[in-house]
């Protein structure tokens, strides 16, 4: 399709492909693919082909060896999954919410832990793009796009995680230059990636008084911490990042001064519906995994799967899934509208999606016993993986605030 640039030419028996055991299950699913256009639904059959070919060969090397895979991803962006919902005009897709949704969840069936980063990559890109000045947007998003160039979201501060409003990372100004201090923890892609999408303080205290700037990779006084030992995500390096007297034009600002914390949220509006869709992805593949295990898993003279009990459990599963996936779905959609209970909707999509899909994939590692808690076996990847999504683009206890908060203020 040229409308949305992704290559099709690049896929090649797309059929045969199809015919994999492995990829026909997955598209099988429980209605994975029920109520999506024919042109959604060629989206979801590429994603889910690359999941199965180029990155669940790998998923379990990736974390072993805490690989970046750095080729791996390029080969995603001629897809056209480096800026999924960019503008065409600077290299993107142009697609909806609901269609790279529809795409992340497919892409983390083979490796989570590298889809969680495309989509904070796919964010950064999006910020640039939707508040950067014509020049920002030319110089940036074409590379960010073909994953020539890296990016990271930086919010996050030792002292202000779910607080985001209190961040104390400055950015004095000096002349045409803003002057930044301070540091950023918990930094996906920290020292690895290219561009860092910066939330500092131009103003006083508050919300009001944080702006938004790019910074480049090789600036004078950009450094970067240890790189941090994680329970899951491996394929991501993770750092804290640290400006000391650290000069980035003003012209790098994205929006206005004192817009910063309103493109912060806005950006993780589309971030909580993406780590959803990563979560629903690796829920998806663990209930393939428990159904194929127990279906060969002998015990008693039986295989497991003619238990009544773990055909509960399977069908119990699935049903939180396919819940899962609709509402993930619904605030896609009302993102992309614009309406009014889109902010609510996401949150509710990201609490719910990720407490569900970390139970799912934990159900699913109990289903396979002492091989469940194997590295041979790839559900345990996908457990450490999933847990993280409870936590990060705000906790799923800020969620519920943001939900409660909109119910209670409502006329």
């Amino acid at each position: 399709s040229d409308r949305v640039g992704v290559h099709w030419a690049n896929i090649t028996c797309l059929e045969s492909a199809l015919k994999s055991s492995y990829l026909h299950a997955l598209l099988c699913l429980v209605t994975a693919s029920t109520g999506l256009t024919d042109e959604q639904k060629e989206f979801q059959k590429v994603a889910f082909d690359f999941a199965a070919n180029e990155m669940a060969p790998h998923m379990a090397e990736w974390d072993q060896n805490e690989i970046f895979p750095v080729e791996t991803m390029r080969k995603a962006a001629q897809l056209g999954f480096g800026g999924i919902y960019v503008r065409p005009e600077v290299g993107g897709s142009g697609l909806s919410r609901l269609d790279t949704s529809i795409i992340f969840e497919a892409l983390s069936t083979g490796c989570t832990s590298t889809t969680a980063y495309i989509s904070i990559h796919n964010m950064c890109a999006w910020m640039i793009d939707t508040f950067g000045s014509n020049e920002l947007r030319e110089k940036f998003c074409p590379d960010l796009c073909s994953m020539e160039k890296f990016a990271s979201y930086c919010l996050t501060e030792p002292g202000s995680g779910s607080d985001a409003a209190s961040l104390l990372t400055s950015a004095k100004l000096q002349g045409d230059h803003y002057v930044l201090n301070g540091s950023k923890a918990f930094i996906s892609g920290g020292g690895d990636t290219d561009v860092y999408v910066v939330m500092c303080r131009t103003g006083g205290k508050g919300p009001k008084g944080i702006s938004c700037v790019v910074v480049e990779k090789g600036t004078p006084g950009l450094s970067f911490g240890k790189k941090e030992k994680k329970v899951g995500w491996n394929s991501q390096p993770t750092r804290a990042v640290i400006f000391e007297d650290c000069a980035v034009p003003v012209t790098n600002r994205l929006g206005s001064e004192g817009q910063g914390f309103n493109i912060a949220m806005k950006g993780l509006n589309g971030g909580r519906i993406n780590i959803a869709s990563c979560s629903l992805g690796a829920a998806h593949a663990s209930v393939l995994l428990a159904r194929d295990h127990i279906s060969v898993r002998k015990q008693f003279g039986e295989t497991l799967s003619n238990s009544q009990f773990l055909q509960f459990k399977l069908a119990e599963m699935a049903t939180r899934l396919v819940a899962s996936r609709l509402l993930v779905r619904q605030a896609a959609l009302a993102l992309q509208e614009d309406r009014p209970d889109a902010v609510s909707l996401c949150s509710m999509a990201k609490l719910f999606a990720t407490d569900e899909c970390f139970s799912i994939c934990n159900q699913a590692l109990q289903m396979h016993g002492g091989y469940g808690y194997l590295k041979d076996y790839a559900v345990q990847q996908f457990v450490r993986d999933i847990r993280v999504h409870q936590i990060l683009e705000g906790t799923n206890e800020v969620m519920r605030m943001i939900i409660a908060r909109d119910l209670l203020t409502e006329s």
